[in-house]
Formats: structure tokens, C-alpha cells, sequence
């Protein structure tokens, strides 16, 4: 069954799927960024990608801010989309407070084929 991304049923079918997430590469596992997404279909959602695992409202003393469009924090965060992101980015649709420096790490994140076939089956639980 699919759900509609970062809805609360989205998040529970996500973390019944956590024992099976692969370990993430260094420059994800190191990064701890608080990301604003909106304008979603639920509104606004305030979440976390630390340690490699996003996650539900944000984090204390996460060095970086991201606010992020709901249609680019889905490509990005569920097609894999990294040109989606770089287009919001540049266009200025994506707004960055604190620490540059975590962002542009992210980039350099290559997924294992592991974490791709993981990626695949978030997609299938997302509307």
C-alpha cells in the first residue's frame, strides 16, 4: 500500500522498513540537517536526516537548515533526483540557513547498490 510522502502513515510504513536500510555512505552518515518542507498536501513538515536516517520533526543542534518545496523534497528525497534539487537550488527555491558546507557534503554521497534497491521500496510505499 502506498501512502502520500511525509504523511504519518508514510513515516510508520518507513519505519517498519528501518531494520532493513543499509548502512549510508560517510558524508550522509556524518550529516545532521534540519529540513523544512512546504507546501505540502498536509502543509508544512518539519524533518531530520541525521546519522543517514530521515526522520519525523527536527533535531537540536543540527548545524544546517534546509527549506524545501514538497514536489523537489520528493524528487529529491524519494526519485533520487539530485538535478531536481540543483535546479531549486539555483532557481532559489531552496533556501539554506547555517552550515553550506553539510549541503554540498551530501552531494558528494554516491548510493551502494544496496541503498538503490532500498530507495526503490520507499518509493513503492509512496504516493
Amino acid at each position: 500500500m502506498s501512502h502520500a510522502f511525509l504523511s504519518e502513515p508514510w513515516f510508520d510504513a518507513v519505519e517498519e522498513l528501518r531494520s532493513e536500510q543499509p548502512e549510508a555512505p560517510v558524508a550522509l552518515a556524518e550529516a545532521t540537517i534540519n529540513i523544512r518542507v512546504i507546501g505540502g498536501p498536509d502543509g508544512d513538515v518539519d524533518v531530520h536526516l541525521a546519522g543517514g536516517t530521515f526522520d519525523r520533526g527536527h533535531t537540536e543542534g543540527a548545524p544546517t537548515k534546509l527549506t524545501v518545496p514538497y514536489d523537489t523534497a520528493k524528487k529529491l528525497f524519494i526519485d533520487g533526483d539530485q538535478s531536481a534539487a540543483m535546479q531549486a537550488f539555483m532557481s532559489g527555491q531552496i533556501k539554506v540557513e547555517g552550515d553550506m558546507t553539510k549541503v554540498m557534503a551530501l552531494q558528494t554521497a554516491a548510493p551502494t547498490a544496496e541503498q538503490q534497491a532500498f530507495q526503490a521500496k520507499l518509493a513503492d510505499l509512496t504516493a
